[in-house]
């Protein structure tokens, strides 16, 4: 490594350190360090982008914040000149990741990876440049795999080392079933590396096994081993568990500007310097003023939280948009004015409604206990008036406006 750093110019070196700084901001784990700087060098002194690949099985197309951890650092290589190669997992989407399921994950059809891909590249776009992205269906190599390839790949890997996998551990512990076909997941991913010839793979710290068996595999075929980049996990709104769409503690990239803008101010303050880096489009100098700033009380955590929010609308909705969302929270959140454009839903129902049977029937809230609990915790309100009675019944007429929370509002127009 020191005789390749000797042989570049001065220029060359800074460049080096440049990217590394840039590629280390956030990262949870690099492994190992050394061949990621290595690897850098050389792309530098032969001209030759280096080839990052983000390995994906379409089955979620739902894209929130958690998951543009990995694709703000993809987009980092991609505007330093290198090589996204993204594979679509049809073929082992077919049999699902059993990355942190206690029970085999369902299988997908044809049909369902095809819609799900699609909806990711159009999802993705938001955040890299897809008309410079290298798209693989693995598929393309794994389905012509005969029996007796995948004999002579399953000869490469010990029974030993797939069961030091967390998941596959914890069932054994208490005696879950572990099928046949699971074990062969990370062979298949791995195998991906090894057709690709990957330098660098992505992904979470929950993906640490699958991205590893990329480079034993490369190694075992006698290739040049990637680097892996391991990204931490977002918590969610919560501030405890990992951002998801079941726990309901997520962003949308596809959300509306108010509303990404809204939730994004419920961000616990403690999160707030892991979402500026993790999520946001600031360069490391800036990244670390702001992070100083916190840390010396010299930014409000409030100012703090609004700028995150403006920057995170202004990524996916643009900067005017972002202006005009946080004019809308604070006219409506700070300052306590009904928003302008308040949707409206048309009431055919009857007259008078209990309080909690008309939060359900607008869809305002699921259930008539999430209901109760609302009104118990006076976050219900009647044309700005807060409801707290459970047993309130209420007269619909045209005009009512009902508010749950901060950011939810109706207005009820009737059917007559």
């Amino acid at each position: 490594m020191k005789k390749l750093i000797e042989q570049l110019t001065e220029g060359q070196r800074n460049e080096v350190k440049r990217q590394m700084a840039i590629y280390s901001q956030g990262v949870q784990e690099i492994i190992p360090t050394e061949e990621l700087e290595s690897k850098i060098a050389r792309s530098i002194m032969e001209n030759r982008p280096l080839k990052i690949k983000l390995g994906l099985d379409p089955s979620a197309p739902d894209v929130h914040l958690g998951h543009t951890v990995v694709l703000n650092k993809m987009r980092q290589f991609q505007e330093n000149g290198h090589t996204i190669q993204l594979i679509i997992g049809d073929f082992t989407g077919k049999i699902g990741d059993p990355t942190g399921k206690s029970i085999a994950r369902k299988q997908l059809t044809d049909e369902e990876v095809k819609h799900n891909a699609k909806t990711y590249f159009e999802q993705f776009a938001k955040v890299i440049d897809m008309d410079k992205v290298e798209l693989h269906y693995n598929s393309a190599w794994l389905s012509k795999l005969n029996f007796e390839d995948v004999i002579q790949l399953a000869g490469k890997i010990t029974v030993a080392r797939l069961l030091e996998r967390d998941d596959f551990e914890e069932r054994m512990a208490f005696n879950k079933p572990i099928s046949l076909h699971e074990f062969f997941y990370p062979l298949m991913q791995g195998y991906d590396s090894v057709m690709l010839e990957c330098d660098i793979e992505l992904g979470g710290t929950d993906q640490h096994f699958n991205i590893l068996m990329g480079r034993h595999f490369q190694e075992k075929f006698g290739k040049e081993k990637q680097v892996a980049l391991l990204m931490p996990l977002l918590e969610g709104l919560d501030g405890v568990e990992k951002m998801s769409k079941s726990k309901k503690n997520y962003i949308g990239i596809d959300e509306s500007p108010t509303e990404m803008y809204g939730k994004a101010m419920s961000i616990p303050d403690g999160l707030m310097s892991k979402y500026f880096e993790l999520i946001t489009d600031f360069k490391p100098k800036e990244m670390k003023e702001i992070k100083g700033q916190l840390e010396s009380g010299s930014l409000h955590p409030r100012d703090a939280k609004m700028l995150l929010a403006k920057t995170i609308v202004r990524m996916y909705h643009g900067a005017n948009t972002a202006e005009k969302a946080e004019q809308h929270f604070i006219s409506v959140f700070q300052q306590g004015a009904m928003p302008e454009d308040i949707p409206t839903i048309t009431w055919d129902g009857e007259s008078k409604v209990p309080l909690i049977d008309l939060l359900v029937k607008l869809q305002l809230l699921s259930s008539k206990s999430e209901a109760r609990r609302m009104i118990e915790n006076r976050g219900v309100k009647l044309n700005n008036i807060k409801a707290e009675d459970t047993k309130l019944e209420v007269t619909v007429s045209a005009g009512l406006i009902v508010q749950v929370g901060k950011r939810k509002f109706v207005k009820i127009i009737t059917g007559e």
